[in-house]
């Protein structure tokens, strides 16, 4: 449960704020019921996330890769942004230094209508390609089984971060600025455990932030941050738009 003398302070952080950046993980889309993939919610056909995420797994068996990547696409094309996702669109029509960094691939904070954000592990409805690293959006459920690269006819594969791979240096640069800047910085359903993202706290307060937590659970980031609020982000994130 949440302390409403805690929102209330945060509420005020946020109205006066001139730069806010947001982090977001799992937790903000497990209230829209997509799974973690992890653990027992990432097995399929007895393989685990970490088994086929990777590019090894894709140079053994792209098609197998694919299948799995199908299975999510077509589980998460079931679901829509709820309440938080929404609030977060708010919060960046209202704030104008504003950035989303989200460790989702799930697209559904650009579903919601967030504009100004960095998927740091990419998006799943995004394939690029292995030869020529052309990327394009696909919509496609299921996509056909192996997809060709539209320009020059080679493999397509996700354009995900996949176990092994580094961050786009163009997200991080931005991803880093921006916590740099930041007046507030809200850290919403992540378990604070995957860099680089479980880092992004330490970088926002060192430069001066207010950051707050949002997450079901305490988190290895929880007893850095300046406030911790307890509780699903889609019933926390949108009281914080509500008229101090």
């Amino acid at each position: 449960m949440t302390h409403g003398s805690d929102l209330g302070i945060l509420k005020d952080k946020l109205a006066n704020a001139r730069s806010i950046t947001v982090l977001t993980g799992a937790g903000i889309s497990a209230d829209s019921g997509v799974p973690t993939f992890r653990g027992t919610d990432g097995l399929w056909r007895n393989f685990r996330a970490e088994d086929l995420a990777t590019p090894d797994a894709f140079t053994r068996d792209p098609r197998l890769v694919w299948e799995w990547y199908n299975w999510r696409r077509e589980l998460i094309a079931t679901k829509q942004p709820n309440a938080a996702h929404q609030a977060i669109v708010e919060l960046e029509r209202r704030c104008p230094r504003f950035w989303l960094i989200t460790q989702n691939v799930d697209g559904l904070h650009r579903a919601a209508g967030s504009r100004r954000l960095s998927e740091i592990h990419g998006n799943i409805w995004m394939v690029r390609c292995t030869a020529c690293g052309h990327v394009s959006e696909s919509h496609e459920v299921p996509i056909q089984i192996l997809p060709l690269c539209s320009l020059c006819r080679n493999l397509l594969r996700p354009h995900i971060v996949w176990f092994g791979e580094s961050l786009a240096e163009e997200d991080l640069r931005r991803s880093y600025t921006a916590l740099q800047s930041s007046d507030v910085c809200l850290i919403i359903g992540t378990s604070g455990m995957v860099y680089p993202a479980a880092g992004f706290a330490s970088i926002a307060k060192e430069a001066g932030a207010f950051v707050a937590e949002i997450n079901l659970d305490p988190t290895p980031q929880s007893a850095l941050v300046d406030m911790s609020l307890q509780g699903r982000a889609k019933d926390i994130v949108p009281l914080l738009l509500e008229p101090c």
